[in-house]
């Protein structure tokens, strides 16, 4: 997403009270009326969202469930074409930027991404399965598993995605005998991903049929299955921080920004730091949204809109982290473990070379780096050490998962785990290979 796109999240937000203008008036009314008079903000939130191959249905199903949990007030509808259609979504009619939405079960209040399909805005999917508790992953039962499907779950386990929730969509439309295969298909699919296949909950049915006002059996069979999960760990013992998605300004206030906290406690007033992109921003939390419902704090797992006083929109982007003043540490260099791809794993088929430049995807942020590896040469399916090195300084810490992203192909060729951070090294006229050489 655009950093100068408004999501639809943020939009709702702002509709409420950052804003005097209507914002799409209609998406504002239909996703916040409800949160903004729930009285669930005691229940636990949980972060789940759609992904799976393009056209699978995953953005018919985001609206289902609205509109069965509008039935029952746990929701207010969301209409297909209300869930953040950019420009070419329209044209095209499919999912582009990521959209959030909200609704509750009798147990468990939910904050609900849809992510996109296209190979071509896996950085929004990168972005949207950050902090997802839970994904459902979308299977139309007319195609059976694709190569996005796969890819998809590598990202979601390479984010840290614990929990999975298969749902085998357009069931109205093939034998039984093809249902079973495609529910055996994705389970062996998963245990070769590092999930537990055979435990997983399969739902199946038609999640138009359900929009429609049909058999809405398989939308109530997905919310037990999302309630029956283990709740997720929340760190609110340490500091916040809170990894920012989108951002928008308002005039006269300063900027809202949006994101899930992953850890700590945020209290209106506040003192907080944004640092990422080369740059450090000193603020203060004068005001807090969660589904535009002013509240006076947020902890960690929760979904909220920040505004900072007296920052400027263009000088916050996307990737950027907000935290309390100390506990976001940005360099430009870390040293790596790297797990080259095999092509079985839709990885390359030939290897790279220490040097190797490309895009580096990371909590929500990407930036293009050198990988200085201790071996010559890497080998598909073959793992080694490396450093790397950024064009800007961005927040990192030990521990934290990457993706690395060929550009000339568009596919996920590697993934790795921060193993330590070094001090900053100043990258002369955006040339990394002279720069890692004076290293």
């Amino acid at each position: 997403m655009a950093n100068t796109a408004l999501s639809a999240f943020t939009r709702a937000i702002l509709f409420n009270r950052f804003s005097t203008n209507s914002l799409t008036p209609s998406l504002n009314r239909n996703a916040i009326a409800f949160f903004a008079t729930a009285t669930g903000a005691t229940k636990i939130n949980v972060n789940v969202g759609t992904i799976g191959h393009i056209d699978h249905g995953k953005t018919t199903l985001t609206s289902a469930i609205t509109r069965v949990q509008a039935k029952k007030g746990f929701a207010k509808h969301v209409k297909f074409d209300e869930i953040d259609k950019g420009k070419e979504e329209k044209k095209r009619g499919i999912t582009i930027n990521v959209a959030h939405i909200g609704y509750e079960s009798p147990a468990r209040r939910y904050s609900h991404t849809d992510c996109p399909g296209h190979s071509d805005f896996i950085k929004n999917m990168i972005c949207g399965t950050s902090q997802m508790d839970v994904a459902v992953l979308v299977i139309a039962a007319t195609d059976g598993v694709m190569e996005q499907t796969k890819e998809h779950l590598i990202l979601a386990k390479q984010v840290g995605v614990k929990n999975m929730v298969i749902f085998i969509n357009k069931a109205d439309l093939v034998e039984d005998d093809v249902l079973d295969l495609v529910e055996i298909e994705a389970r062996e699919l998963l245990t070769i991903h590092g999930f537990d296949g055979d435990a997983t909950p399969v739902i199946r049915g038609s999640a138009l049929a359900a929009l429609e006002g049909g058999d809405v059996s398989c939308i109530d069979k997905l919310l037990q299955a999302l309630d029956s999960l283990p709740e997720p760990d929340r760190n609110e013992q340490d500091t916040f921080v809170m990894p920012i998605g989108s951002k928008t300004a308002i005039t006269g206030r300063g900027t809202v920004i949006v994101g899930t906290l992953e850890r700590g406690v945020l209290k209106k007033g506040d003192k907080v730091e944004i640092k990422g992109d080369g740059q450090t921003l000193q603020t203060t939390a004068s005001d807090i949204h969660v589904f535009g419902k002013s509240v006076k704090e947020v902890r960690a797992g929760d979904h909220c809109g920040v505004l900072c006083r007296g920052v400027k929109a263009d000088t916050v982007k996307r990737g950027m982290w907000a935290g309390h003043p100390g506990a976001v540490t940005i360099t430009n260099r870390v040293k790596v473990e790297l797990y080259l791809l095999s092509e079985a794993e839709n990885g390359r088929k030939i290897g790279i070379r220490t040097g190797f430049t490309d895009k580096m995807y990371c909590s929500t942020w990407d930036q293009v780096g050198r990988f200085d590896m201790n071996n010559e040469l890497l080998m598909p399916g073959e793992h080694t050490s490396a450093t790397v090195l950024l064009m800007k300084d961005m927040p990192l810490r030990k521990g934290m998962p990457f993706t690395l992203r060929e550009g000339s192909s568009k596919t996920t060729i590697a993934r790795g785990i921060i193993s330590d951070l070094e001090d900053h090294v100043a990258v002369e006229k955006h040339n990394l290979k002279k720069s890692a050489e004076k290293i």
